[in-house]
């Protein structure tokens, strides 16, 4: 089964750069959608940005133009570069795959954006 670990986050003061990482164990990574999820406090958790296997990319209209999501097979590591950083972008972000049983998550990286 999937083994995920994120890492990366931190405080950053608005219009600031952040890089997740997001390393992947125990599966064929290269099969895999990888998907970055975040969750602010007291909200729901959403959908930032998903990979697919092919390198197919689709993001969250308000993170668009501003955070990349990119994967290296290789070191079986998904990314999540973010740019001119808000505050509202302020959450615990989390790594995400699923295969046909089950969905596997990791523990989250705390991304604090100062005004």
């Amino acid at each position: 089964q999937a083994q995920l670990v994120e890492s990366g986050g931190g405080l950053v003061q608005a219009g600031g750069s952040l890089r997740l990482s997001c390393a992947a164990s125990g599966i064929i990574f290269s099969l895999y959608v990888m998907t970055w999820y975040r969750q602010a406090p007291g909200s729901q958790r959403e959908l930032v940005a998903t990979i697919t296997s092919v390198g197919g990319t689709n993001y969250a209209d308000s993170v668009k133009g501003r955070f990349t999501i990119s994967r290296d097979n290789a070191k079986k590591t998904v990314y999540l570069q973010m740019d001119s950083l808000k505050p509202e972008d302020t959450a615990v972000y989390y790594c995400n795959t699923e295969d046909p049983t089950r969905s596997y998550w990791g523990q989250g990286t705390q991304v604090t954006v100062s005004s």
